[in-house]
């Protein structure tokens, strides 16, 4: 197996990246990556940032450039949690965990992060209050990019242009980016989840520019793709996350430095109706050991097939067997290290 699959492992999973200890600034934590910018002049970009889609990266890498031309630290303002879980009863699943969003801006290398707390109260905040309260006294913005469609302050209603008349007030310019299109529509959240959700993962991955992923505890499943004599690991998920349709994927499952090709059943499976089936059912190839109680990652590759409803204990097993094959045949058959220089 070539290097490259594993460079593209950890390029989805942003392995290898690790938050330093923030400090406390004005209730919002600050993730000093390159040099103190406590005090100095900066080019900030802001936003929520889930999936970290190409969109995303163009604003950013834009911000990255203007902050070399002025000479000044680029620093990336978030927020924790994503505000929809805050706004909204039923949020939109998460492309990232809150956890994993912080370490995919930090492999974009900005010298900082400012990460904001979103709670009931600073969804309150007027765009001005947001200003002057969370933001001027953290950082000294000389520029703020954000999206064409950005929300700022209570209830999203201020604007680019209230933006904008808030830096003539304390000395900021702001840029506004369009969004990023692609096949003539722009690239978004929103429509990542769609096409993730609907099983077209080449897709979601062209516009996300990786591979979708997600995270869970290993748990005790019901045992029989051991019965079929492969290893399984049954991952438990997160509510929030944005997951595939139901079926079977070819992945890879990541541990560590340590990752292996895996058929990954999405869903529980109608062959074996119970209500405590877990959400994610990997049948791992090339694996000899106890992953109980690790937390794993789950990079989808390929989607092999929706649910199906066998007939019988036969049919089930040749339809598994395929699913292995494709996976030995397509993705290999032993464990690889997973190359951390990404």
């Amino acid at each position: 197996m070539s290097g490259a699959i594993e460079n593209c492992l950890a390029k989805s999973v942003f392995y290898g990246v690790e938050l330093p200890e923030p400090l406390r600034v004005s209730k919002s934590q600050l993730y000093t990556l390159a040099g103190n910018v406590l005090g100095h002049e900066c080019v900030c970009a802001i936003g929520v940032f889930d999936g970290l889609h190409k969109g995303h990266r163009t604003l950013i890498e834009a911000a990255r450039e203007d902050a070399l031309r002025r000479r000044v630290p680029l620093v990336v303002v978030t927020f924790d949690p994503d505000p929809a879980e805050v706004l909204f009863d039923r949020a939109p699943r998460l492309l990232l965990q809150d956890a994993d969003r912080l370490c995919a801006l930090a492999s974009l290398e900005p010298d900082a992060l400012l990460v904001h707390a979103f709670t009931p109260q600073f969804a309150a905040l007027t765009a001005q209050d947001y200003i002057e309260e969370a933001l001027l006294p953290s950082v000294y913005p000389v520029a703020i990019h954000v999206g064409s469609d950005f929300g700022l302050g209570a209830r999203g209603e201020g604007h680019v242009n209230d933006l904008a008349a808030l830096g003539q007030q304390h000395g900021f310019e702001v840029v506004a980016h369009q969004l990023v299109t692609h096949g003539g529509a722009p690239i978004t959240a929103t429509r990542i989840r769609s096409l993730i959700e609907a099983a077209r993962l080449d897709e979601a991955q062209t516009l996300l520019g990786r591979n979708h992923f997600l995270r869970g505890e290993v748990i005790h499943g019901r045992g029989e793709g051991a019965g079929f004599g492969f290893p399984t690991a049954n991952l438990r998920l997160s509510a929030k996350d944005c997951l595939p349709a139901d079926g079977v994927y070819g992945c890879y499952i990541i541990d560590g430095a340590r990752a292996w090709p895996a058929a990954v059943n999405v869903g529980a499976p109608p062959s074996f109706a119970t209500k405590s089936a877990p959400l994610l059912e990997a049948n791992l190839l090339g694996f000899n050991d106890n992953l109980y109680g690790h937390t794993l990652s789950c990079v989808f590759i390929k989607h092999l097939r929706p649910s199906m409803q066998f007939g019988d204990l036969e049919e089930l097993k040749r339809t598994v067997f395929h699913d292995i094959e494709w996976v030995r045949i397509h993705l290999g058959e032993t464990m690889l290290e997973v190359d951390c220089d990404i």
